[in-house]
């Protein structure tokens, strides 16, 4: 697998010598920190393993990591809280991200998925555009392996709910955890598993007060 990259190639070509790629990761889980990452390459940069970084593995992911922040001209990355989430929604929190890394660098931006209309500089959001722009799977693994690790530090603080190994996202295992041992300061509240363990602990609370 390897991206075909023909959108940097066509914007090399036109002369640009600066393209971001930009993606992210943990739009899905229900706690834990987004991350969005951007990555900006020589001209004419070729990696035959840089890819979509949901479909390699972990430990191709993280050699990749260091190959990527070796070779990159720039790079970037943002963390953003579960609380700025709930604050913005995960949509404008992902967007807001990338429009931050966007007007950090470069003459050209390339997003997965992402339209960015406030950011002056030429952007094209490219659907699964981790597999067809070196710049984009860069940024998604970069993405990826940041927040993974997180995860894992998450994992040690709470043993009990699993983090290592769903990463926050809301498998069976994950709920039931939850369910047991509670809501902790790093989920999204505005998550409808979450919002609804909160309302059930407020039914509690006020049932128990009587009112």
């Amino acid at each position: 697998m390897q991206t075909a990259n023909e959108y940097e190639i066509a914007w090399w070509k036109q002369g640009k010598q600066q393209i971001v790629g930009i993606d992210e990761a943990g739009r899905g889980p229900i706690a834990g920190p987004l991350v969005v990452a951007g990555v900006c390459f020589p001209v004419d940069y070729h990696h035959e393993e840089i890819y979509d970084s949901k479909k390699i593995s972990e430990k191709k992911r993280k050699e990749l990591f260091r190959i990527i922040l070796q070779d990159a001209l720039w790079y970037k990355i943002l963390i953003i809280s579960p609380e700025e989430i709930d604050a913005l929604n995960i949509y404008r929190a992902t967007q807001k991200a990338m429009e931050t890394i966007a007007s950090s660098y470069g003459d050209s931006v390339l997003t997965d998925a992402m339209p960015l209309p406030n950011v002056e500089k030429e952007v094209l959001s490219l659907i699964k555009g981790d597999q067809k722009s070196v710049s984009i799977a860069a940024a998604s693994i970069l993405a990826k392996v940041t927040r993974d690790c997180i995860m894992k530090g998450y994992d040690r603080l709470y043993p009990a709910y699993g983090f290592a190994k769903h990463k926050g996202y809301p498998t069976k295992g994950h709920l039931e955890a939850l369910h047991r041992h509670g809501v902790l300061s790093i989920y999204r509240k505005s998550y409808a598993p979450v919002a609804q363990m909160n309302q059930l602990s407020l039914d509690l609370v006020m049932e128990g007060m009587d009112i």
